[in-house]
């Protein structure tokens, strides 16, 4: 009984140890496990390298620097220090074997060129390059030849020390003439003719570049055909000439197509025209067409005609008074049969004695007095012309108070520049010397010929000089000594005078007493200044009307002014003001306002 209730007294001991020993193996199993759970890397080293990733993906500069980094991690995502070998591979730039990334010249956008390799794995990231600072600005085009008044856009671009095209906004100028430019780069050529090197300015930050601007004549505006007039016997011939100009009087090349157009004969493509077997005077029938532009000239035909031969050479002025060892411009004027104009180039010489004369009719009076019948004579073949001289030790007020010479054909003369606003119109010849600047021609009118900065221009303002100078030694009466304004009052012929300015308000009348050929000067020692008009009476001729100025002249608003203007400087028209005369000024400029009319008297 006891064996046995010892044995099962045992045996029960021996399996609540056993089941003891079993709980307490699960207890620590469990733990084990949930230590585990909690604490994965608890004790163990980061594993093996994964992946790498680089940074920054950036936008670099051209010609800049870029650090770069690259992070490993292992298989959990633990960060595993490496050192990796850097290389670019989709170009953009250098990288050095510690990282620093050189950007390149060549703007873009690099996709994953940035490679950082351990072992074999590898990481990227991209790089953008964008261009740099200005290095050099290029101009397109780099030359232009313009017509006047006709315009070019010119561009700008800009690139970096790569080559790369950069966008900026230049700042434009002229910077030698020849036009003007908007902000925006349109050039507008200007009336004076020639190269202007370099003229174009385009500037960026003091980065430059130029273009060069040649203004040529502009668009053909007029066709001039000459002789204007021609007289003919039946089938006789006559060779015409025509020229062309652009709206500022430049010479333009042309080759125009010939038509008869009123009948009077036929004309080849050439221009020589033959005269038909019907007599009568053919108004306006040669003409010489280029595009829309035309120009005419009328034909006489008659059953004996002039045929154009030279008849008659007429020498003006004859006769002329002038003192000993000054000069006088003289001309000689060619006619056939019946008195129609005939292009001479005549032979000078002095026959008679007096003095001696250049081969373009300049005569350089001696240094003795006297009376020199016909001793200047112009000859062409057969037919001459002559003049008479009287030189004198005193100032003798010629014919008319004073010369003109070549001049007398210039509406306006100019030392510097003649300019206009709007609506003028000068019915003659314009000349500069020795400038040789005209502004605004068009809009408004030359209807003559302009002679700009050459001989002719330099020989009108010589005459200029030489009737300037002998209006102002004409003696001056004392009763005739101007002391007021001369607005409301009444002159007769004779030459009047002050040692300063002349001022006119209201209306100054000068009467002839019925003599078309009464002179009238006026010396002013300073300036002429206008707000009036000039009313001429009893055969009173506005070319008889002088003015000689020691300065400048001003013809106000609305002036109806009458008579030559001689000033040593400048003459202004203000608006509306009209001139019977000529405006010729000496060393200034002559500047027209809105609406100014000036015609020869």
């Amino acid at each position: 009984m006891i064996n046995n209730t010892s044995s099962r007294l045992f045996g029960a001991r021996s399996s609540t140890a056993t089941r003891a020993r079993l709980t307490v193996g699960v207890y620590i199993l469990i733990a084990t496990a949930i230590a585990a759970a909690c604490d994965v890397h608890g004790v163990s080293a980061p594993g093996s390298l994964v992946s790498i990733s680089v940074t920054p993906n950036a936008t670099i500069v051209a010609g800049s620097t870029e650090q770069m980094t690259a992070v490993g991690v292992d298989g959990d995502g633990r960060v595993i220090t490496i050192t990796p070998t850097w290389s670019v591979a989709a170009s953009g730039g250098t990288i050095s074997s510690s990282g620093m990334f050189s950007a390149g010249g060549t703007a873009g956008v690099f996709t994953n060129t940035i490679v950082a390799t351990v072992g074999s794995i590898s990481g990227r990231t991209s790089v953008t390059v964008s261009p740099g600072v200005l290095a050099s600005i290029t101009m397109l085009p780099t030359s232009a030849s313009l017509g006047i008044g006709a315009t070019q856009t010119f561009v700008a671009t800009g690139k970096d020390a790569g080559g790369n095209t950069l966008t900026f906004t230049p700042t434009w100028s002229v910077v030698a003439g020849g036009g003007t430019i908007t902000a925006g780069g349109a050039f507008t050529a200007g009336n004076t003719l020639g190269v202007f090197t370099n003229t174009v300015e385009a500037v960026s930050g003091g980065i430059t570049a130029f273009a060069t601007v040649t203004v040529t004549a502009g668009p053909l505006a007029t066709i001039k055909v000459t002789p204007v007039s021609a007289n003919l016997a039946f089938n006789g011939t006559q060779q015409f000439a025509a020229t062309g100009a652009d709206a500022a009087g430049n010479a333009v090349v042309i080759t125009p197509a010939w038509t008869v157009v009123a009948s009077g004969g036929a004309i080849s493509a050439t221009g020589l025209f033959t005269a038909g077997t019907v007599a009568g005077t053919y108004s306006n029938t040669v003409k010489a067409t280029s595009g829309t532009i035309s120009g005419l000239a009328s034909v006489v035909v008659s059953a004996v005609g002039g045929g154009g031969v030279l008849a008659t050479i007429t020498v003006l002025p004859n006769p002329v008074s002038m003192q000993i060892s000054t000069t006088q411009q003289f001309t000689a004027s060619g006619k056939d049969a019946l008195g129609n104009p005939f292009t001479i180039t005549p032979i000078w010489s002095v026959v008679n004695g007096g003095g001696t004369i250049t081969a373009s009719g300049l005569f350089t009076a001696g240094t003795v007095a006297g009376l020199f019948t016909n001793t200047i004579q112009a000859t062409s073949g057969t037919i001459s012309g002559l003049a008479t001289v009287t030189t004198t030790t005193t100032v003798t007020p010629p014919a008319g108070a004073a010369n003109l010479g070549t001049a007398a054909l210039n509406g306006i003369m100019a030392g510097t520049a003649v300019t206009c606003i709007t609506g003028g119109i000068i019915n003659a010849n314009v000349s500069i010397s020795p400038g040789n600047t005209v502004t605004g021609f068009g809009p408004c009118v030359i209807t003559g010929v302009q002679h700009l900065a050459d001989a002719v221009a330099l020989q009108g303002q010589l005459d200029l000089t030489t009737a300037y100078n002998t209006l102002a030694g004409l003696p001056c009466p004392p009763a005739n000594a101007i002391v007021g304004n001369l607005g409301g009052t009444t002159k007769a012929a004779g030459v009047y005078c002050t040692a300063i300015g002349i001022g006119v308000s209201g209306t100054l009348t000068l009467d002839g007493g019925g003599d078309p050929n009464a002179t009238f000067v006026f010396q002013a020692g300073t300036s002429l200044v206008t707000a009036g008009n000039i009313v001429l009476i009893n055969g009173a001729q506005a070319k008889n009307v002088w003015w000689q100025v020691g300065s400048s002249a001003t013809l106000g608003t609305a002036s109806q002014w009458q008579g030559n203007i001689l000033t040593l400087t400048s003459i202004t028209l203000v608006d509306n003001a009209t001139l019977l005369g000529r405006a010729l000024a000496r060393n200034g400029a002559v500047s027209l306002g809105t609406n100014n009319t000036i015609t020869l008297p």
